[in-house]
């Protein structure tokens, strides 16, 4: 049934995810071509349950109420509960149907109030002209009748549930929101904001609208008309608004790998994937540091700086990554950090030329690695 499918609503649709996270369709909302009297949005994806809810009432108003009279917001925290009741009893005006949106009326303190939509709902006492529409900003509530509420809304044909993003669906939510504004986004630089800012979608959505904006490019006037460019948005660009979230056990996942502990590599990755990581996030965040970690051996060998603030501010990284790279950066030489390097460049071009399953390019890549003990 589409109301036990649990989606993701981005800006110009919802995207419908199978239980193996990939996106199996994306529609505009169909719900109010339907007419049927009770609409439930609800998760901790705020975002994509706002996005949702501001579609609906642009449709609305399109298809039902061009002069924007019979489209009512309730907020149940605020408002006295007999006039939100009367709200959903009237009639509309000069239409045949009103919307009345009920925000937070579950979270409300308003028990009484549950009570009473309980058995408005239970015996069809909703008008037909009215579209009743609840929207919440989570899915846990505690007191019994909350629940009740919560329940006989999720029964409801129309009910949507808003998750937050997991970590296999959050690089192509950030790809597919950059391809609607009209841009393109590097597999590096989406999976630096996934890493970097994870599930957040409206700091996710504020980002991706920052990037396209310093995207756009002017180029030379030719016949009096200007010409618009936008380039590939690249992880250097991505880097001028998004702070690196450092991971300890990535550090400790490349000093492995480096010294070509072969237990101790797949141990710590098996345990990145417990966390959630998907290969992804872990192969950016191995290329990055295992870059860091050359780029502050070279500079090293060729002006003998070995003060961690001296080597951060150098190399533009934050202090906190140069302090916890010295210790490798003194134990490795650049022969080696170069190699492993140039491994990695050239499993990103596998991977990226779809050369193969990426978890098990990279598990192959970390294997072959570890056993050339030359």
């Amino acid at each position: 049934m589409w109301r036990k499918l649990c989606i993701s609503g981005r800006k110009s649709a919802i995207y419908v995810y199978n239980k193996e996270n990939a996106i199996i369709s994306n529609y505009i909302p169909l719900l109010l071509y339907y007419w049927h009297m009770i609409i439930f949005l609800y998760g901790k994806d705020t975002y994509s349950s706002r996005r949702q809810l501001q579609k609906m009432k642009e449709k609305f108003k399109i298809d039902r109420d061009p002069q924007g009279l019979n489209c009512v917001v309730c907020n149940c925290l605020t408002i006295e509960p007999k006039d939100m009741l009367s709200q959903i009893q009237s009639s509309p005006f000069l239409a045949e149907k009103r919307m009345v949106i009920l925000e937070n009326c579950i979270s409300s303190a308003h028990e009484n109030l549950r009570k009473h939509l309980v058995e408005v709902i239970m015996e069809e006492k909703v008008p037909k002209t009215t579209v009743l529409v609840f929207w919440e900003n989570t899915d846990t509530f505690k007191k019994k009748e909350q629940k009740t509420l919560f329940s006989l809304l999720q029964s409801q044909q129309y009910a949507q549930c808003f998750d937050m993003l997991k970590e296999s669906q959050r690089i192509p939510w950030i790809q597919a929101s950059v391809a609607d504004t009209g841009d393109t986004i590097s597999s590096h630089a989406a999976a630096y904001l996934a890493a970097n800012i994870g599930s957040d979608t409206w700091r996710l959505a504020s980002v991706i609208a920052q990037l396209s904006a310093h995207n756009i490019q002017v180029k030379n006037k030719e016949d009096g008309v200007l010409s618009i460019k936008k380039q590939e948005i690249g992880l250097a660009d991505v880097k001028k608004f998004v702070e690196a979230k450092e991971d300890d056990s990535i550090f400790t996942l490349v000093d492995a790998i480096i010294a070509k502990n072969a237990k101790r590599v797949f141990s710590l990755v098996a345990e990145q994937y417990s966390t959630g990581k998907d290969v992804q996030y872990i192969f950016a965040m191995v290329l990055r540091q295992c870059r860091i970690l050359l780029e502050m051996r070279d500079l090293f060998e060729r002006e003998d700086v070995m003060q961690s603030a001296i080597l951060a501010k150098k190399l533009g990284i934050h202090p906190f990554v140069a302090k916890k790279s010295l210790p490798f950066v003194k134990k490795y030489t650049t022969s080696a950090l170069k190699t492993l390097y140039n491994e990695l460049l050239k499993l990103d071009v596998n991977i990226k030329t779809g050369q193969g399953n990426s978890k098990v390019l990279f598990d192959i890549l970390l294997g072959r690695w570890c056993a050339n003990t030359t």
